[in-house]
């Protein structure tokens, strides 16, 4: 019989292959396996206990099937080519049959599953059975503990029933016996305020005696030892007098009452003057253990006289007593730190040193008493308030009135000597400085003293009017640079005595450049500089932004009037220029000679227009780039300051748009004028260059000339010449604005010019030569309006070139150029001969 027992040292995969390795041994049949459910506990597997069964069952009969004596391979090799045994292909082919079956130990595996299973079957059933006990076991377990809890929750309640009724209890106690301490502490004090009040109705009456005898009072009065003692009992004494005077005084109706009235008040009038007596000794204590630096006396003497008006007097004598506040040589010290020997002229960067170096050495001074002050007073915040502020009314104000001399607005400073601009800065150094000053006094400790705001109190008188001052002071800084722009150009050599040759004149702009990107930057520097100092001074936003719009507005004033000055006196070299052509125009009936000086003059007066053209144009570069710059400083820096305040940047942008449209609009008038000139040597240039052969057949038989005419070539290299600062000193639409018109004026002028003369076919061709020459240089406008008028003025040429009888045909292709190519045709030589105004009368009757 197999048998499969829990070994405790061995794995059950391997007693379950022990068991199978030992049903092999029997031949006959197999006994059923005994399992045992211990088997089954932990990590068991159903798939390793049969599969090493049938492990190491196979390999015993494959053995024994196996006959030494023949040499093939095993039934059990792996080379089974469509799933049979090698051994059985060959036994087939040999015609002999084999006798053992393919799996001969099919029924033995058969017989130990089905042990297995039966067994296994049996085990459930055991296992269901323990179950089932175990069930009914917890079943009567739960139903013990859920007695035993319910017998625990009474008594739990129970407890909580009887600590309710101690706590209870206690409480009553409680709050009889805290009645009972009340009532007590409640009598005792009585017995003691009885007491005191016997007592000071005892002193009372010593100071009820004859006026001003103290002689015969009580030794507490006059012991030193006991000075604390005898002050209480004073100001309790004064006090209690006082009130009841004031008592008597409003509801005295006997006689009685008006004479303890009286009694009264001389004992207040005794008490007084002995208050006064003691205040005075114990001050006069107090300096002397100051002068020997003796704390704990000063500490005893202080909380005494904290007694008195709450020792204001002793705070106020130790402040008012310190150096500083009584020594001239200190305040003179100061000033000799701050001003030195130049005084104000010295700059603001080293009063700023100088203030420094005294608020530093303040600092020291108040961190040195503020030690003392800790180890006396016993209010030493009291104290510290008052000697911050007395130090800030006195010694900071004192050296901040030698600084700040307001300077008048009517008789402003000289640029020379420093100007507003001094004044300013000097205000923000010793506002910057004084700030940091306070700010340092707070951390040293200050009680409840508003320092900020006493600081600020020092600056009211100059900060309630800086707004002017810091526009004024702009307005002396580009009022100062004008002169200096005015004088440095009186003193660049101007003409010689001697009269300069009309070339030379010609050679020379008529007028200074005036429009410098150096001088706008300084402009806005300036500006920075007191947006700055609004920033410094202005802590409100609305403050801020009404401020920095009153300095951007003087900037925008400024940069305006300059760049439109300047464009207006570059403009003046246009004028001169245009003058100079009106004074060189001839007319025709005039000699030779009179012709050649004059066409000599209207060149140099071309010169003179086209320096002129060169300077205006750099001129608007500079503008443009100014008012790039000015742009710039709004949005780097206004802009920010101006958001938090609704409205205020839109209202600064359109002050900056309207500031601006005057130079615009001067820049504009110059650029006209520039095209005028331009379009002047252009006319000039088509009537002395442009010959009425040029556009005729040649009288001498040669060949026709197909090149542009001189007059074109002259006229295309003179705006090449020309515009090349007009590329790079325009931008954008100004730039597109201006070569649009002056290309459709270009367009009109050579429309006008040709009419002057007559065509013959070879003419035409050299006309549409000229127009091709024209078309290729405009196109570098990048004028679309531009282009299409020069192409269809190369259309229009056609009509000056195509035989008679093709005119009509040509203007039935192009409609849109007929009105304007019915002044060309008129223009050829033929016109008549070949009868063209018939044929084109024809063509206006088919329409």
């Amino acid at each position: 019989m197999l048998q499969m027992k829990d070994a405790k040292d061995g794995s059950r995969a391997s007693r379950a292959g022990r068991a199978a390795r030992a049903s092999k041994t029997s031949s006959v049949s197999s006994l059923p396996l005994i399992l045992d459910i211990e088997d089954f506990k932990g990590e068991f597997s159903f798939d390793a206990l049969f599969g090493n069964m049938v492990n190491d069952l196979l390999p015993a009969f494959q053995d024994e099937d196996q006959d030494p004596s023949e040499d093939h391979s095993s039934i059990s090799g792996t080379d089974m080519p469509n799933g049979h045994p090698r051994g059985s292909l060959d036994a087939t082919k040999s015609g002999q049959k084999s006798s053992a079956p393919l799996f001969p130990e099919a029924d033995g595996l058969l017989s130990l599953f089905k042990d297995a299973c039966r067994e296994l079957a049996d085990l459930r059933r055991q296992i269901d059975a323990r179950l089932d006990n175990l069930k009914k076991e917890v079943t009567v377990q739960d139903s013990k503990h859920r007695k035993t809890l319910s017998e625990l929750e009474r008594g739990v309640d129970g407890l909580f029933d009887s600590f309710a009724r101690l706590d209870s209890r206690i409480s009553s106690v409680g709050q009889t016996a805290a009645k009972i301490g009340d009532h007590l502490q409640s009598a005792d004090s009585q017995r003691e305020t009885a007491s005191q009040t016997i007592d000071l109705i005892k002193y009372l009456m010593e100071f009820n005696s004859s006026p001003g005898d103290l002689i015969e009072l009580s030794p507490l009065f006059s012991d030193d030892s006991r000075v604390a003692e005898a002050a209480s009992v004073a100001q309790k004494l004064r006090a209690f007098a006082e009130e009841d005077i004031g008592r008597h005084a409003t509801a005295a109706t006997s006689v009685g009452a008006a004479n303890a009235s009286r009694g009264l008040e001389t004992a207040v009038a005794n008490l007084q003057d002995y208050c006064n007596e003691l205040e005075n000794r114990l001050l006069a204590r107090f300096d002397a253990a100051s002068q020997r630096r003796e704390l704990s006396t000063m500490a005893e003497c202080a909380k005494i006289l904290s007694q008195f008006n709450r020792g204001s007097s002793a705070m106020q004598h130790y402040v008012a007593s310190r150096p500083m506040f009584i020594d001239v040589e200190v305040m003179s010290a100061d000033t000799r730190l701050v001003l030195g020997d130049q005084g104000i002229q010295a700059g603001p960067s080293s009063i700023g040193r100088g203030l420094s170096s005294l608020y530093k050495e303040i600092i020291e001074t108040v961190q040195k008493e503020a030690a003392t002050i800790m180890a006396v007073f016993p209010a030493p915040d009291d104290v510290m308030s008052i000697l911050v502020q007395r130090v800030l009314e006195q010694r900071v104000a004192s050296i901040l009135d030698k600084l700040l001399v307001k300077p008048s607005l009517v008789n402003i400073p000289s640029a020379e000597d420093g100007g507003l601009l001094l004044y300013l800065r000097i205000l923000a150094v010793a506002y910057e400085k004084t700030l940091e000053l306070s700010k340092e006094l707070r951390a040293v400790g200050c009680g409840d003293l508003d320092v900020e705001g006493l600081t600020e109190s020092l600056f009211i008188a100059h900060k309630d009017e800086y707004p002017e001052y810091e526009q004024a002071s702009l307005r002396q800084l580009y009022q100062a640079k004008m002169e200096e722009l005015r004088s440095g150009m009186q003193q660049q050599p101007e003409s010689t005595n001697a009269p300069l040759s009309r070339s030379k004149t010609a050679a020379v702009p008529p007028s200074q450049q005036q429009i410098s990107v150096t001088v706008v930057t300084e402009i806005v520097r300036w500006n920075e500089e007191a947006i700055s100092r609004c920033v410094l001074f202005s802590a409100q936003p609305t403050t801020l932004a009404n401020h920095v719009r009153a300095m951007f507005t003087c900037l925008l004033d400024q940069v305006s009037q300059y760049t439109t000055e300047g464009l207006e006196k570059t403009r003046e070299g246009l004028n001169e220029a245009a003058a100079l052509r009106e004074r060189f125009v001839i007319g025709t009936s005039v000699s030779r000679r009179v012709a050649a000086a004059a066409a000599s003059a209207a060149e140099a007066a071309a010169a003179a227009g086209e320096s002129s053209i060169r300077s205006f144009m750099v001129a608007v570069q500079r503008a443009a780039s100014n008012a790039a710059v000015v742009q710039q400083y709004f949005t780097n820096t206004i802009s920010r300051l101006l958001l938090p305040v609704d409205g205020a940047h839109a209202a600064s942008c359109e002050e900056m748009a309207t500031a601006m449209s005057s130079a615009e609009n001067a820049a504009m008038k110059g650029l006209q004028q520039c095209i005028d000139t331009l379009m002047a040597e252009v006319e000039r240039l088509l009537s002395s260059e442009q010959k009425a052969s040029d556009y005729r057949t040649p009288d001498d038989g040669n060949a026709p000339d197909h090149r542009p005419t001189n007059a074109c070539i002259r006229v295309v290299a003179y705006l090449s010449r020309v515009l090349d600062t007009a590329y790079t000193a325009l931008e954008g639409l100004n730039k597109q604005a201006f070569l649009t018109d002056l290309g459709n004026r270009l367009h009109k002028g050579l429309l006008n010019h040709w009419q002057k003369f007559t065509f013959s076919p070879s003419g035409g061709l050299r006309l549409k030569r000229d127009i091709t020459e024209y078309g290729e240089f405009v196109r570098s406008f990048n004028a679309p309006a531009v282009d299409e008028n020069f192409e269809m003025l190369g259309n229009m040429a056609n009509a000056l070139i195509v035989a008679p009888e093709s005119i009509v045909t040509l203007f039935e292709g192009s409609p849109n150029i007929r009105a304007d190519a019915l002044r060309f045709v008129q223009l050829r030589e033929d016109y008549k001969t070949a009868k063209i105004a018939s044929r084109l009368a024809s063509l206006a009757v088919s329409e």
